[in-house]
């Protein structure tokens, strides 16, 4: 007989899964409930009444009164959908870099032919604002079409002030278009694309929103669409022009139904609790893992990669590893040991950093949670680091509560 040699493939850990990923998030049981639902005829005045109902909505949570397309796509298709409806071949655009994602937006929009000029930016502590007024500043001829501006990089753990942006263009009489990602950022906290006047605003379902991934949208300033009837970019399924022409104003093609009914939920329960409310949450959970990530950074331990207290997200929290540590290690750890999921490092952060998402369908119990399995991690893989993190997420809530 010949003995058995193979592993027995590893055990699933038991209880729910903690899912802290910054993207897609946790999704409301009563959204899963609310998509799960039959198919309909997407002309038939019943649909159309909750998908105006829906779009109302989203233009509530961006703030705006502003013509709204919606995409068949993810928050890339939304980026996509930005660029091909304002400008022309050879168009110049000012990228302001916060991380991964203005890079992916820059090459995107040197794919499709237009010419981007790079704002940099230390990833740790966020473009200055001194920086984007010179730029602007140096652009008598007015070169530059739009400004492109991630409003939380989700890679990093940064956000950027896009108001501050605003306020650049009209310091210097610059007339570019101002456009703003706001994938990671809308229903987390504070966007306000009327009062700031964002030109384009583009946003996807699956963070905030609390729904699965599957549509994007823009929203689109008076000041933008005059830019459209002029743009010479190829387009025709993001066409704004050709969704005009369709009863939903949104979609060259089906409409994904399902996704309707799970959004009147999504924002059933945001409007519930109240945005202010939602963005305090957000705001209060960032506290406390920020808080334990400090704890943790004793003893040279891992740290908080956001260095600028005025600039840490509110979303997501990134933490940069001690040199000779790897991040997918601890990230391995969690998942297959306790059932708890971050997020890994992007482009060049791999391996370097862990992200832990805290937006969307979140509370106290589900941040301690994570924050107890990631500190386990950290021993079992042997990282340096000063106990008590959990501790110090503790003492923030609880000031949180009485305060």
């Amino acid at each position: 007989m010949t003995a058995q040699t193979d592993t027995p493939p590893a055990r699933k850990p038991r209880g729910r899964l903690f899912f802290a990923n910054p993207g897609p998030t946790n999704i409301p049981d009563s959204v899963l409930l609310a998509c799960a639902h039959n198919s309909v005829d997407f002309n038939d005045d019943d649909f159309f009444a909750l998908y105006a109902d829906c779009v109302a909505g989203l233009k509530r949570v961006l703030k705006t009164r502003q013509e709204v397309f919606l995409y068949t796509a993810s928050g890339h298709g939304a980026w996509e959908a930005s660029l091909v409806n304002l400008f022309s071949p050879g168009d110049r655009l000012l990228m302001l870099e916060t991380g991964y994602f203005s890079e992916g937006w820059a090459q995107m929009a040197r794919d499709l032919g237009l010419a981007v000029q790079t704002v940099a930016a230390d990833w740790r502590r966020g473009v200055e604002m001194a920086a984007v007024r010179a730029a602007l500043a140096a652009d008598r001829a007015h070169a530059i079409k739009g400004v492109c501006a991630v409003h939380n990089e989700t890679s990093t753990g940064l956000m950027l002030p896009v108001e501050e942006v605003r306020a650049a263009l009209d310091e210097t009489g610059h007339p570019a278009l101002l456009l703003a990602d706001t994938i990671s950022s809308l229903a987390s906290f504070d966007f306000r694309m009327d009062e700031w006047r964002v030109d384009v605003a583009v946003g996807g379902s699956q963070k905030g929103l609390m729904l699965p991934t599957g549509f994007s949208f823009t929203a689109v300033s008076e000041k933008a669409m005059a830019a459209h009837r002029e743009a010479r970019l190829p387009r025709h399924y993001f066409n704004w022009t050709n969704m005009l022409g369709r009863r939903h104003r949104s979609f060259v093609g089906t409409v994904p139904i399902a996704l309707f009914y799970g959004l009147k939920e999504s924002l059933r329960l945001i409007e519930e609790e109240g945005l202010d409310q939602v963005f305090a949450r957000h705001a209060r959970l960032a506290r406390a893992v920020r808080a334990c990530v400090q704890r943790w950074s004793g003893n040279d331990g891992p740290r908080l990669f956001c260095t600028n207290p005025a600039r840490c997200s509110d979303s997501v929290t990134t933490v940069l590893m001690p040199p000779g540590h790897d991040a997918e290690a601890v990230r391995r750890t969690a998942l297959q040991r306790f059932n708890v999921s971050t997020g890994g490092g992007l482009g060049r952060l791999g391996g370097q950093v862990f992200r832990i998402g805290h937006l969307g369908d979140l509370n106290e119990p589900m941040v301690i949670g994570t924050l107890g399995a990631v500190e386990m991690a950290l021993r079992l893989n042997g990282v340096p680091h000063a106990p008590g993190g959990v501790e110090a997420a503790l003492g923030s809530l609880t000031d949180s509560a009485r305060g």
